[in-house]
């Protein structure tokens, strides 16, 4: 077995594009992750998805959760991309917020593509797997749930300038009401194994309800 590119999937299993061994670590990891848990998933467990050496690991990682800490940030990555091109298209603060459970329903469908059912949210899942802990991946999990939050948050600062929230709507409280509703639809999308649509059109209705309409 080769520590140099090999061909893999997007989850780390061999495939046909070429993926530096780094990245094949990063994307085994993401996906045992969210297949199993941080916690009930091993280092060699990575290695053997990732088609690596333990000591290519080590050269890259020197822990589980360092490695965990470069999937949340493979997570977030995909997600901001994917936020920007939504975000870009819509015209309006109120679009804008809308777009929020648009990538929602996108990334989660893909998802469930992926592994035949919901897994939740991976960064939600993270951090509430890892909150309790003292390695840094927990909080890197939690600062890119602020981060998404804070992003939200300002779109709806800019509704409320433009008097588009309803009355007696504070934009603090939308804005974590959208994402509470997000990681609790995705939650229990997951265990119930229900429709990755519900959760998306939970969140529409929890903004219209803080819209005019």
């Amino acid at each position: 077995m080769s520590d140099g590119p090999e061909p893999v999937q997007e989850d780390g299993r061999p495939g046909a594009t070429v993926v530096p061994t780094r990245e094949r670590i990063i994307r085994a990891a993401a996906y045992l992750f969210l297949a199993r848990s941080f916690h009930a998933v091993g280092v060699g467990d990575i290695c053997e998805r990732a088609q690596a050496r333990k000591g290519s690991f080590y050269h890259f990682f020197p822990s589980k959760d360092a490695v965990a800490v470069a999937v949340v940030e493979h997570h977030e990555a995909a997600l901001w991309t994917l936020l920007d091109e939504q975000e870009r298209a819509a015209r309006g603060p109120v679009n804008k917020l809308r777009a929020t459970p648009e990538v929602t329903r996108i990334a989660h469908e893909g998802l469930r593509r992926s592994f035949g059912r919901p897994v939740g949210c991976p960064l939600g899942s993270l951090a509430v797997e890892l909150a309790t802990t003292p390695g840094a991946a927990g909080r890197r999990a939690a600062q890119a749930l602020q981060t998404w939050e804070a992003r939200i948050h300002e779109h709806c600062l800019d509704a409320a300038e433009v008097g588009l929230l309803a009355d007696g709507v504070d934009p603090d409280d939308l804005a974590r009401s959208v994402m509470a509703t997000m990681q609790g639809m995705l939650l229990m999308a997951k265990v119930s194994d229900s429709p990755v649509e519900t959760v998306a059109r939970a969140m529409t209705a929890a903004i219209d309800r803080g819209v005019r309409s």
